[in-house]
């Protein structure tokens, strides 16, 4: 069974920002040391997981049946599960203490561990819709949008820490924004040339966001008061967390391309009545 090309990036997709995860969250969690025990489980669990897609893959087993199948099915259980541990245990670490505005904000990254959850979606979905099926592109669009949303939120709780001291500061939380806002229209109402062309153009201005805050991010790893690497990367703007803007593009990109391709983000063609049959004519 030929397995569609574009259900084979979507698995390289999730299995990719898996693998990515494993080294993310080990650095976050050595900044206290790994105190506890549960700290360690979201690096396991994402090293597990991208290895047995990735076996998969080399494999290249069927995605929809047979041992390919269940093998997705477990994945994505274990990385939701994660995920939303991983939101209840961030949150924990303060807002629930002191159920402040300043508690979210200054907590662990709450909305981080949905990364998890995302992902372990993303893997059921190529396991549970044919791709076929326009429903395929919209699971992925809907996806892209929930990462979207979680961009806006992260951009501005991370930014609100410094009170966004520089204007450009606010560019991703308006970038993300309109990345929500144009992705609703595409999960709801998929339908338009102009809305196509509109979706490719934020998708750009998404990559485009996430490499240039990658820029600006690493200029923070100059400063010369930190000597090591280690702690620039642990203690300054995280250089690698704007490129999650173009990781989002490329999956929304995904999707676009598949409702595309199947007819949805097209004019809708207008269809008149028919016309009365002319005089004389056999009915």
């Amino acid at each position: 069974m030929t397995v569609p090309p574009r259900k084979i990036l979507v698995e390289l997709f999730a299995t990719a920002n898996l693998g990515f995860l494993v080294l993310d969250v080990a650095l976050a969690h050595s900044a206290n040391a790994f105190r506890l025990w549960s700290e360690w489980i979201p690096v396991v669990g994402a090293g597990a997981c991208a290895l047995a897609l990735a076996v998969g893959l080399v494999r290249r087993s069927p995605l929809d049946e047979g041992a390919g199948r269940w093998i997705g099915l477990g994945v994505g259980g274990v990385a939701v599960a994660i995920g939303i541990a991983g939101l209840l245990l961030h949150l924990d670490s303060q807002f629930f203490q002191t159920l402040t505005l300043g508690g979210l904000v200054y907590s662990a990254p709450f909305a981080a561990p949905l990364a998890f959850a995302g992902l372990g979606l993303l893997v059921l979905l190529n396991r549970m819709v044919p791709a076929d099926t326009a429903a395929w592109g919209q699971w992925v669009c809907l996806l892209a949008l929930g990462g979207f949303a979680g961009n806006f939120t992260l951009s501005l709780a991370d930014h609100a820490q410094n009170g966004f001291f520089n204007v450009l500061e606010w560019a991703p939380v308006f970038m993300a924004a309109i990345a929500v806002g144009f992705f609703s229209v595409a999960v709801l109402v998929p339908h338009g040339r102009a809305l196509a062309l509109a979706l490719w153009i934020v998708l750009l201005l998404q990559a485009t966001t996430g490499v240039l805050g990658f820029a600006l991010h690493l200029r923070h790893l100059a400063n010369p008061e930190i000597t090591s690497l280690r702690d620039r990367l642990l203690y300054g703007a995280p250089p690698f967390a704007p490129l999650l803007f173009t990781d989002l593009a490329l999956l929304g990109a995904l999707g676009v391309w598949d409702l595309r391709a199947k007819g949805l983000l097209r004019d809708p063609v207008a269809v008149s009545a028919p016309s009365a049959a002319p005089a004389g004519s056999p009915s």
